[in-house]
């Protein structure tokens, strides 16, 4: 859905007038039909403002589809775990196997130092 079907659309469901609407976003009458036609858009200090009238998001407002970076966020941040995760597993598998050499090596001196 264009910009200008989006504001229409809301503007109606709200109850408003182009021109109560365009009061409340300080613009004429004409700037709202405009706007809802398509042939201008509304610049970013106005776009907050329609965001707080008409209680929608800017990013909802302008069709910005922000949960497939979020998707991509949580999917990349749950590999990065799987990395490390993957990573502390082996330096847990290589510390105990040091820890059991080193215990082997131990347990020998000293067996050996008293046999000799």
């Amino acid at each position: 859905m264009s910009l200008g079907n989006k504001i229409l659309d809301l503007r109606k469901k709200k109850g408003l007038s182009q021109e109560q609407l365009g009061e409340q976003v300080n613009v004429t009458r004409q700037t709202i039909s405009n706007w809802e036609l398509g042939e201008t858009a509304p610049n970013p200090e106005q776009l907050k403002l329609l965001s707080k009238i008409l209680n929608i998001s800017i990013d909802e407002l302008l069709d910005n589809d922000i949960n497939h970076v979020l998707v991509e966020r949580v999917s990349n941040t749950e590999k990065l775990a799987g990395i490390v995760i993957k990573i502390l597993k082996i330096l847990g598998i290589a510390f105990a196997a040091l820890f059991t050499i080193d215990l082997i090596a131990l347990i020998l001196f000293t067996v050996f130092r008293f046999v000799g």
